[in-house]
């Protein structure tokens, strides 16, 4: 990982950064958002300090992909660049870059981990924080080492806290409110499709939710006063007490 630790005009961040991860060509783009930055705003961009991230030890493949991003602020607005490389003849290419906006509180806070168990760390950062600080909202791409690409979870800042779930063998989510619930989640395509959930909230529910969407209740305790609980499965129930 290579951290930043000055500010810069964003001209030529990725350039000073070539020196040490080879030769950077041009690649295919792409938007998580419907309007990205142009020449010109970009030109009057800077980036701070703690928001920069670079790996070429985990990420995908390893040791043939590489992958930055990073965090610029204008006066008007805060937007993010995550660039995807790959080996290719010998050279590290540009095989995908995405832009898009996220609000200019928190920090990027980029991690890795394998989300779908294929063996390839994905990537996630944070996008916002709600309820006081509880819920972290991040972005997911899924590495699809078939394409050598990053496959956006559309819906991905639909559900806080997300972390794989290795009993279950999906992703779940951790919500929290007045009450608190656990979601299941199954990647289907570029999206997380919800199939079981577990709330406290006026008592314990555990509800299953077929493809369709059609929900299901197979458990109700309304003598269950737990207020803040994390599931690491619902059927049977089992807490998660290391979260």
């Amino acid at each position: 990982m290579i951290v930043l630790r000055w500010c810069l005009i964003t001209g030529a961040i990725p350039l000073l950064l070539s020196c040490s991860h080879g030769h950077v060509e041009t690649g295919s783009e792409q938007s998580a958002h419907p309007s990205g930055p142009d020449s010109a705003t970009a030109s009057a961009s800077w980036i701070d300090s703690a928001d920069f991230f670079a790996d070429s030890l985990s990420i995908g493949r390893k040791g043939l992909n590489r992958i930055e991003m990073a965090q610029y602020r204008t006066e008007a607005s805060v937007y993010v660049i995550l660039k995807l490389f790959s080996m290719q003849n010998g050279t590290s290419a540009l095989r995908q870059k995405v832009v898009f906006a996220k609000d200019g509180i928190s920090g990027l806070h980029v991690e890795l981990a394998d989300f779908n168990n294929d063996g390839f760390k994905d990537v996630t950062c944070v996008s916002a924080t709600a309820g006081r600080g509880a819920n972290e909202i991040r972005r997911l791409w899924i590495y699809a080492g078939e394409g050598d690409s990053l496959v956006y979870i559309k819906n991905s800042m639909d559900y806080p806290n997300i972390r794989y779930n290795e009993r279950r063998d999906c992703i779940d989510a951790f919500r929290v409110y007045g009450g608190c619930s656990t979601d299941f989640l199954r990647i289907t395509g570029d999206s997380l499709q919800e199939f079981a959930t577990v709330e406290l909230s006026e008592g314990l529910t555990v509800t299953t939710i077929d493809r369709h969407g059609k929900r299901r209740v197979i458990k109700r305790d309304t003598s269950e006063h737990e207020s803040f609980v994390r599931y690491k499965n619902f059927a049977p129930l089992e807490r998660d007490d290391g979260y």
